[in-house]
């Protein structure tokens, strides 16, 4: 089966590396992963080839999109894109189009995807079944019940399942879309998709970096960086005035925070702070870690979870996507949320090692299968046509 796999990153890297995961997953079929954000330097799976649309991505207040050439205006960029999509989809011929989030969110999008949904309908282009592939929470709409019913048109005429990548037991759709009830393709709740710790993996970093166990390593991270200064600054603050001696710190910045901010940042690293951009491997920082810092989004809570990492957590404030979820993984004991208030050296440090002190608690009962979940789901769909939802 060959699988075509939308998914277009204009902030940060949480869309890309979910969508990444769950491309793994389909490891026994031809998969052509089509971006088009900001790059991304991560290692592909062999079943896997990116072909990368001209470049458009979102500034920090989600009020402008632009062309990463400078050389190349947005219109001009649109044409391309709209030409080379419709091209990749002409040749490739895909069974199964997985679409990341559209037409949930991506609505700036729209004008190359809605030719390609509407090709495939009417026949203009090879047929192939289509899926959406979506997250927890949805971000709030300035006019919902409009919003909702362009939503739903879309999604039952052009989709033939929507796949929700979340434990319904933690957080169903329905909380941030109230429109479920005009849904009428499929619907499969796939469990939340994260990787897995390698067994140990965790315990020979601590020994590779000479970190004993009397010893603590707290793992600062600000997913895509874009928006990740308010949190690292503050932290990076705090540990340097009032950390214990036997703490370590190891910041990734995200390869997007801007330069200004990461050399503020690296100019007061010491043995026991480290400052990098990004990590390929930061699922086995979080298992090596006591602790825990971050922003709320959807990837870095759950990998936290899959680490079974005590967390501190600071929502982005933009919209409630972040708040929400920690809020409900708060209330498992999951994590905790931090205000920015609490990020003041005389506030922060205490809580650190309270939190540090306590250790790893109970994981709380989520599903976090969600790749493997999604591509067997897809699969059935795709080939045998079924994809009752639940």
């Amino acid at each position: 089966m060959k699988i075509l796999f939308y998914c277009q990153h204009v902030l940060g890297m949480g869309h890309f590396f979910r969508s990444l995961e769950i491309i793994k997953a389909f490891s026994s079929h031809e998969v052509i992963l089509v971006s088009g954000g900001p790059p991304v330097d991560a290692a592909l799976p062999p079943h896997v080839r990116e072909v990368r649309l001209p470049g458009l991505a979102m500034d920090e207040d989600f009020s402008r999109m632009y062309s990463l050439d400078p050389a190349k205006g947005i219109e001009e960029v649109k044409k391309e894109r709209v030409e080379l999509l419709g091209k990749i989809f002409s040749e490739e011929k895909p069974d199964l189009f997985i679409v990341e989030l559209y037409p949930f969110g991506r609505k700036a999008f729209r004008f190359e995807l809605d030719p390609i949904l509407t090709g495939i309908r009417r026949g203009d282009l090879p047929p192939c079944k289509v899926v959406c592939s979506l997250r927890d929470i949805l971000v709030e709409k300035k006019h919902p019940s409009a919003y909702e019913s362009r939503v739903t048109s879309i999604l039952n005429s052009c989709f033939d399942g929507l796949a929700v990548h979340a434990d319904p037991s933690l957080v169903s759709l329905g909380g941030t879309f109230a429109s479920m009830d005009k849904i009428t393709v499929p619907v499969y709740y796939t469990g939340f998709v994260t990787p897995k710790p390698r067994p140990g993996a965790g315990e020979k970093l601590r020994k590779a970096l000479g970190i004993g166990p009397e010893e603590k390593l707290i793992v600062v991270s600000a997913g895509g960086g874009k928006v990740g200064a308010p949190l690292l600054e503050p932290v990076e603050k705090a540990f340097l005035e009032k950390a214990p001696s036997n703490w370590h710190m190891h910041v990734f910045t995200g390869p997007f925070l801007d330069d200004d901010h990461f050399e503020r940042l690296a100019a007061c690293s010491n043995d026991h702070l480290v400052i990098e951009r990004f990590s390929d491997d930061f699922l086995t920082w979080l298992d090596a870690a006591d602790l825990s810092i971050s922003m709320a989004g959807y990837n870095t809570c759950m990998n936290t979870l899959a680490a079974h990492a005590p967390a501190l957590v600071l929502p982005f404030e933009q919209n409630r996507e972040q708040l929400m979820r920690a809020r409900k993984l708060e209330a498992l004991g999951a994590l905790e949320i931090l205000e920015e208030a609490g990020l003041k050296p005389d506030l922060l440090i205490p809580r650190m090692q309270r939190i540090i002190e306590k250790g790893r608690g109970e994981t709380p009962p989520i599903n976090l299968n969600g790749a493997a979940e999604t591509a067997a789901w897809a699969e059935s769909l795709a080939l045998n046509g079924s994809g009752d939802g639940c």
